[in-house]
């Protein structure tokens, strides 16, 4: 029988590329569903969330520039590395959901193929949301779909890990970067996550993921003018209200809970890679005529 202690895994936040403890330095409990401790995980606070939005936004230039092509590269490379540590996702995801072992690693493999499955997107959704549009005049009129920018994530409650995968990749699939507020009840393989992110081929600042308690970090963040987006997914009612309220202060797109959200093993379809991209119109005159064109 051996005598060592037990070597207990230290969570931390996904922030910028790096691994900070929550700025307040503090932790709540999380239990699994018998209720027995599983870890302390960080509990952010409000200057946690800005320095994720800070991060998010310095992330997007390079990011939403990079060729859709190479975007999905990256995004495979991310299956790569979970596919690679599917053993610890496993466990991970028995415990925060309370699945058993074989269920859990059909829940895994499920979230490794939707990375495939969004990955195979990033170079094909502009055409099927882009085009050339018919006008009465000698010019190309061409609409392209381009990201809409900052978009914070609140995250499914419930399903801690492929729930989390659907909502994330489509966000960065289409150039947009994320702060995610992870499930406030089961954070900890949203927080394992932030490490195969890290040594992944993924920018730093294009996901960042807090954990805490929901409604302190998503309401700052709806209200805060430099997100540009809110995905309401894990939000309850009451939360989902108040936050839309405060995004609206600059006018954020919000996607609002849908009602497949439900079950996440279903087809995803393409509605979460179109909600946060913006429609970009050029016109450029045909033939010999010497106006250049003009973009809207």
């Amino acid at each position: 029988m051996s005598d060592r202690l037990t070597v207990l895994k230290t969570y931390k936040l996904y922030v910028g590329g790096k691994f900070p403890r929550s700025e307040s330095g503090r932790v709540y409990e999380v239990t699994d569903s018998k209720d027995k401790w599983l870890a302390n995980a960080p509990l952010s606070s409000r200057k946690d969330a800005r320095d994720a939005v800070v991060a998010a936004r310095k992330a997007f230039g390079a990011w939403s520039g990079a060729t859709a092509y190479n975007r999905g590269q990256v995004l495979y490379r991310v299956a790569e590395m979970l596919e690679g540590r599917k053993s610890q996702f496993v466990h991970e995801v028995a415990h925060a959901e309370g699945l058993s072992k074989s269920k859990a690693a059909e829940v895994v493999e499920a979230a490794v193929d939707r990375w495939v499955w969004y990955a195979g997107w990033t170079d094909k959704i502009a055409q099927i949301v882009g085009g050339a549009n018919p006008v009465a005049g000698p010019f190309f009129n061409l609409s392209t779909p381009e990201p809409t920018g900052v978009v914070t994530v609140v995250a499914p409650q419930e399903s801690s890990f492929l729930g989390l995968v659907s909502v994330i990749a489509p966000v960065i699939a289409t150039g947009n970067t994320a702060v995610v507020v992870a499930s406030e009840r089961s954070p900890l393989p949203a927080l394992a996550l932030g490490e195969v992110l890290a040594t992944s081929d993924l920018p730093g600042g294009v996901v960042n993921v807090l954990s805490g308690r929901t409604r302190e970090i998503a309401l700052p963040l709806a209200a805060h003018q430099d997100v540009n987006a809110i995905d309401l997914s894990g939000a309850d009612a009451d939360l989902a209200r108040d936050l839309e309220i405060a995004a609206a202060d600059n006018l954020k797109r919000v996607l609002r809970p849908q009602p497949v959200d439900g079950d996440w093993s279903a087809d995803p379809g393409t509605h979460r890679l179109t909600a946060f991209l913006e429609m970009k119109t050029v016109w450029h005159p045909t033939g010999t005529l010497g106006a250049s064109g003009s973009a809207y």
